[in-house]
């Protein structure tokens, strides 16, 4: 099964930048669309941004729209959350995620990687 392994989160002051990253074991039929998602203590999880391997075309959630920006490296299986102007609700524990066709909704994706903490300061 394919396994994603996010990386890049931890500490950062209200109005900085961060940068995710998730790899993916392998690409496949099944990972032909990559999201993020996040969730903030006491909430639950929201989608934030996604991508389509092949296409390129992404989406992105209501909520940090404009603030965020994803990417990826084919060769590298791996595609990048870039946030900015962070704030204090933007803490939460960010999980990438690979599914067959583009949503936003959260059964829409069937493999998870075990998430990473962001937490923003003010």
């Amino acid at each position: 099964q394919v396994q994603l392994d996010e990386s890049g989160g931890g500490f950062v002051q209200a109005g900085g930048s961060l940068r995710l990253s998730c790899a993916a074991s392998e690409r496949t039929s099944s990972t032909a669309v990559m999201g993020w998602f996040r969730q903030a203590p006491g909430s639950e999880r929201e989608f934030v941004v996604g991508i389509s391997w092949k296409s390129g075309i992404s989406w992105s959630g209501d909520n940090t729209r404009g603030r965020v920006t994803i990417s990826k490296d084919n060769a590298k299986n791996t595609v990048y959350l870039q946030m900015n102007s962070l704030k204090p609700e933007d803490t939460g524990v960010y999980y990438c995620a690979s599914g067959t066709y583009p949503t936003t909704r959260e059964d829409g994706y069937d493999v998870w990687g075990r998430g990473i903490q962001v937490t923003v300061s003010s």
